[in-house]
């Protein structure tokens, strides 16, 4: 009942805006009036009493956030985790949350004091009891959830914050009754976003517009089917009351100024305990040891940054600093990560800097069997370009015939390890898994040319402007809804550009709408389509932010191990293993696809037809009888479908580069048209058009 419901609040009678420790509070020190904030909060606090039993909580003065009490600390049951407030401008609200915890008969747990963690602004309980989200990245420490993961016997998903506007989880982030969720994914990474996508079903993820998250109408109070907030759009009360909630609108403009709203000014102490959940944390942790010129190599603040960026969190152990220049140094660092896949992209970057394990936990490398030719174990070591040992029966053993984006083989009889491609990989090889014992050997003169430069990654740059399409665009989106409706033919050969430049799902709509007829292209566009549907990137760029995702450049060798272990694209999309995409669409609506091979290919996907001859005949097959193809960014793909194709047939090239344009029109077709832009704006552009085009066309009689 919503009656039994019951929330903490502190009275504003100290509140303003006298420091600045988030973005929020730039520019509006002491700008808040007092009577207004009174007035706000009164609202607040009537509304919710309306529908839940207030508590209250004693202001204190030289204290002015100690009104925002969800920062109070975390409560389920009986157990109360009081606060361990990052600035120290909040730090002397901590007593008085655990002198109210301990007088209401709540069990205290108190964090290490140099572990950062802020309460249920950080922490937020489903709101059917059935897991914790924590947030980490600019107030909490990730190293903090394990603690409260262990103390309040609960499952605890960690989300990392990536906007300093949203430091909070509260002020992005609102579960909602019935298993809703109001967000802002702008706010989080790619894996944090995939981590929500796995927990909450679409139709019930309620994703905010920017206008809306930056008023906070994430940091809403919900009870039972209520949500007590500030102002928010129509279109968004719209969509939350066609999810069967009513919403509660209260200004709280003057609470705003320092960075909170509704949510902030509250803190449930009642939480739903379901006695089936039990302490659950995917975080990992590990010590690792980094030795060498630390500082004037740059390698310690390389170390630093790669376990932040990776979304990671670390504690200097201890760190033996040489006095000489010539002396080296000496680090144990912590590491920890929000689960195993996170924890092996820092292991990844960390053993490539020659972090090694503390000669304590030095141990063997763990190797699991081939089972199927071709397919390396789940869990493989993915290797790099430097000169690599393993450590095999307690001895060093140098990796042979090294190489990056390939599986180690290790003989323990033999005493030998080689890098081998997947494709090479034989039943019965021990493929070395995880990141114990290995480490990479490497010259103190390699470490040092690495201070101040920039680590190699994939699709770095950024994307050209365009000029204006829409007219041509206009043209071929009516042709193609011509060819469809009067049952004739559009092959589409493209290049994997298509999928960095965000243009799958537009490919993937022309698709499942039935433009396409048929798919050509080569094993790169399949394996970074594949890639995006799975993990959320193209070529190790995360797809929604745009950034280059450190270490995301073995995502696509973890695809490729995938599809080869299901034994070829539709048995992965038939078992469930890729649910969305361009090949994903193909395999669903039956439309044909060839994948040519080329020497650059990794894996290959077991799809790709590496017989070139052979590949050179199905791609004829699939052309005859064309009416229209669409060429899109792939210049060795166009000009060898453009060889092949009889006149007669429109052929629509579409290239950033104007030589691959130029080059096909050149073959004297007057039916070829050229559009030099890039082609996610054209496929975006192409379905607004085909979009508008609402009657199809009469069939023409050929009598």
């Amino acid at each position: 009942m919503a009656d039994q419901i019951r929330i903490l609040m502190c009275a504003p009678d100290h509140y303003d805006v006298d420091y600045v420790i988030n973005p929020w509070m730039e520019g509006n020190i002491h700008k808040s009036t007092r009577d207004r904030s009174v007035e706000q909060w009164n609202q607040l606090h009537n509304a919710i009493k309306e529908r839940a039993i207030v508590e209250l909580v004693e202001p204190q003065k030289g204290w002015p956030d100690m009104v925002f009490t969800a920062n109070a600390g975390l409560v389920l049951g009986d157990n109360a985790i009081v606060s361990r407030f990052y600035h120290k401008e909040r730090q002397g609200e901590e007593p008085y949350f655990k002198e109210w915890f301990a007088n209401n008969g709540f069990k205290v747990f108190e964090l290490p004091k140099d572990l950062p963690f802020e309460g249920a602004g950080d922490a937020l309980f489903d709101r059917e009891g059935r897991w914790l989200w924590a947030g980490y990245g600019f107030r909490s420490e990730l190293d903090s959830h394990p603690y409260i993961a262990r103390w309040l016997d609960t499952e605890v998903l960690s989300l990392r914050l990536m906007d300093e506007r949203f430091y909070h989880l509260d002020t992005c982030f609102c579960p909602l009754a019935g298993g809703y969720l109001l967000y802002y994914p702008p706010a989080f990474d790619s894996y944090s976003n995939r981590l929500i996508e796995l927990r909450i079903a679409e139709e019930k993820r309620i994703v905010v517009e920017e206008p809306d998250a930056v008023k906070f109408a994430c940091n809403a109070v919900n009870i039972n089917q209520n949500i007590i907030m500030n102002q928010i759009s129509e279109s968004l009360q719209q969509r939350l009351n066609n999810a069967g909630f009513e919403v509660v609108q209260t200004p709280l403009s003057e609470f705003l100024k320092a960075g909170g709203a509704a949510k902030c000014l509250t803190l449930r102490v009642n939480e739903p305990v379901l006695e089936d959940v039990h302490a659950s944390t995917p975080v990992e942790s590990r010590t690792i040891q980094l030795n060498g010129h630390l500082l004037d190599a740059g390698i310690m603040n390389k170390a630093l940054d790669n376990i932040v960026e990776n979304g990671g969190s670390f504690k200097v152990l201890n760190f033996d600093l040489g006095i000489e220049r010539q002396s080296t140094s000496a680090a144990q660092v912590r590491v920890s990560a929000p689960d195993h896949d996170v924890m092996e992209e820092i292991m990844t970057q960390l053993i490539d800097l020659g972090a090694v394990a503390p000669p304590q936990e030095v141990c063997d490398l763990k190797t699991e069997t081939v089972a199927k030719a071709g397919v390396a174990p789940d869990d493989f070591y993915v290797s790099t370009i430097y000169p690599t040992e393993v450590r095999v029966n307690d001895q060093w053993v140098k990796v042979q015939n090294q190489r990056m984006d390939a599986a180690i083989v290790v003989d323990p009889q033999k005493m030998t390890a080689e890098c081998k491609l997947l494709r090479d990989l034989a039943v019965g090889d021990h493929v070395m898994v995880g990141f114990d014992g290995i480490r990479t050997v490497r010259q103190a003169e390699d470490r040092e040319q690495r201070n101040g430069k920039k680590e190699f990654t994939f699709m770095g740059s950024g994307v050209s402007s365009e000029r204006r399409v829409e007219l041509l665009v206009e043209q071929i989106a009516w042709e193609m809804r011509q060819v469809r409706d009067q049952g004739g033919k559009v092959a589409v050969t493209a290049g994997p550009v298509v999928i960095h430049t965000g243009g799958a799902q537009h490919l993937a709509k022309l698709i499942r709408d039935g433009y396409i007829d048929a798919l050509l292209g080569g094993n790169a566009i399949a394996v970074h389509d594949i890639e995006q549907a799975m993990m959320g990137t193209s070529l190790g760029v995360d797809m929604q932010r745009g950034v280059p995702v450190s270490g995301g450049h073995r995502h696509h060798l973890k695809v490729i191990n995938t599809v080869r272990r299901y034994g070829s694209i539709a048995q992965a999309v038939e078992q469930g293993a890729i649910g969305k995409g361009v090949m994903y669409e193909c395999v669903k609506n039956n439309v044909p696809f060839v994948l040519a091979g080329s020497i650059r290919d990794d894996g290959p996907l077991p799809d790709t037809e590496m017989d070139l001859i052979n590949a050179q005949s199905r791609y004829a097959e699939l052309i005859q009888g064309a009416d229209m193809i669409l060429m899109l960014s792939t210049m060795l793909h166009s000009i060898g479908v453009g060889n092949m194709t009889p006149a007669g047939v429109k052929m629509v090239c579409v290239d950033i580069n104007p030589a691959v344009v130029t080059k096909l029109s050149d073959r004297g077709s007057v039916e070829s048209v050229g559009i030099v832009t890039d082609v996610g704006l054209f496929l975006s552009l192409l379905i607004q058009q085909l979009d508008k085009l609402t009657h199809p066309y009469p069939l023409v009689s050929t009598v």
